[in-house]
This record gives structure tokens, sequence and C-alpha cells, in this order.
């Protein structure tokens, strides 16, 4: 069973989002992480970039797949982990921590997110 985390905002493309302040933090859960297999490589946005809801933002490499990773709101990337580009395995090992990817000022919040109930409710189906 994929960890899911109360208080996180998740998509219907696997991705989750954390609220610090009005700033938030975007990253793959633990079931993505899960359905890839071993992350060997990834590629993310720089600072300054626009995200869009529904759009890709950035690439995921694993040993079975590469995956587009899809915006699950829109707004400016602030800050993008650079670190996680070195240590892509991170990804596998620690989803909702060290392996955050991105943080976005939202120019345009999500209707779609779901809490975390709901979430595993939607891995069920």
């Amino acid at each position: 069973m994929s960890k899911v985390i109360e208080g996180l905002q998740y998509s219907r493309d696997h991705e989750w989002v954390r609220q610090e302040g009005d700033i938030v933090c975007i990253g793959i859960t633990d079931h993505a992480q899960d359905q890839l297999g071993d992350v060997v490589y990834l590629e993310l946005p720089e600072v300054g970039d626009s995200i869009r809801e529904g759009e890709p933002f950035g690439v995921v490499e694993s040993v079975k797949a590469v995956s587009d990773l899809v915006g699950p709101l829109s707004g400016e990337v602030v800050e993008s982990n650079v670190a996680l580009v070195d240590t892509p395995e991170l990804v596998n090992s620690e989803p909702y921590e060290g392996a955050w990817m991105i943080r976005v000022r939202v120019s345009q919040a999500s209707e779609t997110l779901m809490d975390s109930k709901a979430y595993t409710a939607f891995l069920g189906e």
C-alpha cells in the first residue's frame, strides 16, 4: 500500500502539493515512484519558469519508463531542487521529504486537487 500523507493535496497525475505560506512545494507521490521503479534521471524547470495546471513541467525517467511531471496548479517556479538531479534515487527513498521537486508561487489555484482521503480512494479505484 502506498504511503499517503495527511495535510498534503494530491493531483490525479500523482503529484503532491504542500502549502508553505504563499509558496507551494511539489513532488511526486509514493504511489508514483513505486509505479516507476528505480528513478535514474530528472529534468526540472528553472527558477523563473512558469508551470501550468495539467501541462508537463519536467521529466522523470526510471529503468521502466519515461514520464512527464504534470503541473498540479499554475504559477512561477521560485526554487528547483537541483540536488535531486544529481541524486534522482531520492525520489524512491524520500518521495515526501528530500525529493521535493519545485517550489512555486501560485498564480492560479487548482480546483481539482484532492485531500489525503480522496486521494486514497482514487488509488483504490
